[in-house]
């Protein structure tokens, strides 16, 4: 009787979540005009396990698969967004790009040596700062249905930095292996082919895809449908041959833009199934997340976040008058690019093949994870409404 109390217990754990955080999520927005996101973030950190909740991740369970299929949904449809010819007729955009980027590198390395974190973690660390959360950022633009030049700006930089944080943390890892190991082939397959192949991989279901569309006919609103299940193939493709769910998502939307695919504006974050996907996401990161290492990591944290968002508002800001918008705009620009929870446990999760040297003990990451989960979507919120590109 108690063994079938506690199969029962386990196999309700996650729909039972689920349920208890998209209820703190329509309270939170509601109640507190908290963004959906951060409710969800905050009640799966206090429903897990680790925090003395009933909600763990058990092995071999598919949790984490869908995890990674909720977050290439966002990627791919943040790759939709994309228009590269912007980049042709405004290049200070790629300038700001690579600036706000390299300036948050280069200020989060500085930082973390000086906190006494060792050399690879302060590089893959400064490698994840770099990143800006797609996943916040797209559910917040959808949630305020926010349009204007600081919500294009912030959806573009969002890429293109992912893409960067990704190249980054590949070669870094790489470096790691080489110094470890001494294995040049290895080295080079865990940074230069990973990112290579990924992105190859997003080029060819970015091409096929449309193409299969326009033979059977369904170009259009019902593409939506089409378009999940290319991602789940993806995802479940890329995991399985250890490449980059999330490099190859983000091309698949990219070329599928350009290939002149219409994906209906009715189904933003692809309708239920994503709405549903969402939040099992946010779940699952908060609850990924130890009390332990958040206490223990605070001070570097902290620091880590101020930092971050100093460089990004900072850089954002420098280049706002040649990209052609105020300072004003710029400066809200940074500040909605706070949000990097999410990619920082999921390249986590994707290197555990690899042995980073215990980086995930590294004080501050589950810290950094936890007050972004909350903070990084209330910022983004702000800094849109701000700039008067939210629909009230």
């Amino acid at each position: 009787m108690s063994e079938s109390l506690s199969m029962m217990a386990a196999t309700m754990a996650w729909p039972l979540a689920i349920a208890v955080a998209w209820l703190a999520g329509e309270f939170g927005y509601r109640w507190l005009s908290l963004p959906r996101i951060s409710s969800y973030g905050i009640a799966g950190f206090f429903m897990a396990a680790s925090q003395g909740g009933f909600l763990a991740v058990p092995s071999g369970s598919t949790i984490p698969l869908l995890a990674d299929f909720a977050f290439s949904l966002m990627l791919f449809e943040l790759g939709f967004r994309i228009n590269l010819r912007w980049l042709r007729a405004d290049p200070w955009l790629g300038v700001t790009s690579v600036a706000e980027a390299g300036t948050t590198f280069a200020a989060v390395f500085v930082l973390a040596q000086w906190f006494g974190v060792p050399m690879i973690p302060s590089l893959l660390l400064a490698a994840l700062a770099m990143s800006t959360s797609p996943a916040a950022v797209v559910r917040v633009v959808n949630e305020l249905k926010s349009s204007g030049q600081v919500t294009e700006r912030l959806l573009h930089l969002s890429a293109f930095n992912c893409v960067l944080a990704v190249v980054v943390f590949k070669m870094v890892t790489g470096y790691w292996i080489l110094s470890s190991a001494g294995s040049l082939f290895h080295a080079a397959w865990n940074s230069l082919m990973v990112v290579a192949v990924s992105a190859g991989i997003g080029v060819l279901f970015g091409v096929a895809v449309p193409m299969l569309l326009r033979v059977c006919g369904a170009v259009g609103g019902n593409a939506t449908v089409a378009f999940a299940i290319a991602v789940l193939l993806l995802t479940a493709l890329t995991l399985g041959f250890s490449f980059s769910p999330l490099l190859a998502a983000l091309v698949f939307g990219l070329v599928a833009r350009h290939r002149r695919v219409i994906f209906s504006q009715a189904q933003n974050n692809f309708g239920a199934l994503g709405d549903l996907l969402t939040v099992l996401l946010f779940v699952f990161v908060a609850a990924s997340v130890e009390w332990k290492q958040v206490v223990d990591g605070a001070a570097l944290a902290l620091a880590v976040l101020g930092v971050r968002l100093a460089a990004k508002t900072l850089s954002t800001t420098l280049f706002a008058r040649l990209s052609g918008i105020t300072w004003r705009k710029g400066m809200l620009t940074g500040l909605a690019m706070t949000p990097m929870s999410v990619l920082v446990i999921l390249l986590l999760e994707h290197s555990r093949h690899i042995d980073l040297g215990n980086f995930e003990q590294v004080a501050g990451i589950a810290a950094i994870v936890i007050i972004l989960e909350v903070a990084g979507p209330v910022l983004t919120r702000l800094a849109l409404m701000w700039a008067g590109e939210a629909r009230r």
